[in-house]
């Protein structure tokens, strides 16, 4: 079992290291980590042949690795390599774990990731928090976070940490969601509000989005553009493997770029935001349908179905959609765009019209316009994800617990 707090007595004599050999051992310990999470199983001449250590290097920071509970050994290596077999190494099946929480408009769901990248627990449940006060939703939040731990540790699982998406905006380095329309939320601090001892992230939903898409992405590149769009429609921009957040870490607010300046109301108190014309419930509303359990289910059987009124509208919403990104395009030149969120489902129909809009109104190259095979899990998995891979970035912050 792990905690999740380093303990500088056990081990190598770290705390009496210079700041220099201190932070060189923390990134090498890091290097070991993320080598062996990526390709292993390995032994520790392999990983030691990856990073350009010596074997011997490599040799201490695993031991001290496999103490503090992170790394596990799995045996010799398969047969039929020359010489003498090492012994395989892979990361913990019983280790720390990051869990990740999402606030969604109507539903909460919390999950346990593991350091190799595996879903271990989760729980849902349908919510109707638009509305709602903060503190009821959150202390249902907190029901299910303690489910989902409770679940963690009886597999010999340690929480590291607890990341919560939610779908408004997040003031920068804080916890604090300044506005959520979608949910009625303002200055409202998460940290006294859940009931958890665990380190606790806060971040819109859109940029958990995007990290899941870099992290669990196929081929995601390095620079894109990632569009969240459920109920209310976020983006996120990802420069250089990293979330372009702003100065106050409110970038991305896609969803309220108005697209017919003397358009409908939105709660943001803006006119003709993006939200009102390719929203789940725009589209609804556009196509004469009741919304139900499943929205984006029937919106999709419909369409596929030939019905015309679902077609018209998810080609208004694409297009509304498309004259949205082509003002991002034009800003901020990404390399691709990458459609998530429950609106992905859609893609079929959304697509044309986004690309349409694209192509003619691009000052620009165009750039492709691909779709999420994460759907609508992509704030959940990268919420639980950033906080696996913090675990990953800083091993020697985790000890084993005496």
């Amino acid at each position: 079992m792990t905690a999740p707090l380093h303990d500088a007595r056990r081990g190598t004599s770290a705390a009496r290291l210079p700041d220099t050999q201190q932070s060189m051992r923390r990134r090498n310990l890091s290097r070991v980590m993320h080598t062996v999470a990526a390709h292993g199983p390995l032994s520790r001449a392999a990983v030691a042949s990856r990073i350009g250590l010596t074997r011997a290097a490599v040799s201490t920071l695993v031991d001290e690795l496999i103490r503090s509970g992170l790394l596990a050994e799995l045996g010799p290596e398969r047969p039929g390599k020359v010489g003498r077999p090492g012994s395989a190494l892979a990361v913990s099946a019983r280790g720390p774990v990051g869990i990740g929480a999402e606030v969604g408009v109507d539903h909460l769901a919390v999950c346990a990731v593991d350091l190799r990248g595996e879903t271990r627990a989760r729980a849902v449940r349908p919510a109707r928090n638009r509305g709602r006060a903060a503190v009821p939703v959150l202390e249902e939040l907190s029901l299910l976070v303690d489910r989902v731990c409770a679940e963690a540790r009886q597999a010999g699982l340690s929480p590291a940490g607890l990341a919560v998406a939610v779908p408004g905006l997040v003031a920068r380095d804080t916890r604090t969601v300044v506005r959520a329309p979608n949910l009625g939320w303002h200055d409202i601090d998460l940290t006294p509000l859940l009931s958890t001892d665990l380190p606790l992230t806060v971040d819109n939903e859109a940029n958990f989005g995007a990290l899941a898409e870099l992290w669990l992405g196929e081929e995601s590149p390095e620079d894109f553009l990632h569009v969240s769009a459920e109920i209310g429609i976020g983006a996120a921009l990802v420069v250089d493997g990293q979330v372009l957040r702003g100065a106050h870490g409110f970038a991305g607010e896609l969803g309220h770029m108005p697209v017919r300046p003397q358009g409908a109301p939105c709660p943001c108190g803006g006119r003709g935001c993006l939200e009102q014309y390719a929203g789940e419930e725009a589209v609804l509303r556009a196509a004469g349908l009741d919304p139900g359990e499943d929205r984006v289910g029937l919106l999709a059987e419909r369409a596929d179905a030939g019905d015309k009124a679902v077609r018209k509208a998810l080609r208004g919403a694409g297009t509304a959609l498309g004259i949205a990104l082509t003002g991002a395009v034009n800003l901020l030149d990404p390399r691709a765009v990458v459609l998530g969120g429950a609106l992905s489902r859609l893609a079929p129909w959304l697509l044309p019209a986004v690309e349409e809009e694209l192509k003619e109104r691009t000052a620009g190259r165009a750039c492709g316009v691909t779709v999420s095979r994460l759907g609508p899990d992509g704030p959940l998995l990268g919420a639980a994800h950033s906080v696996a891979r913090a675990v990953l970035d800083d091993p020697a912050a985790i000890s084993r617990a005496e």
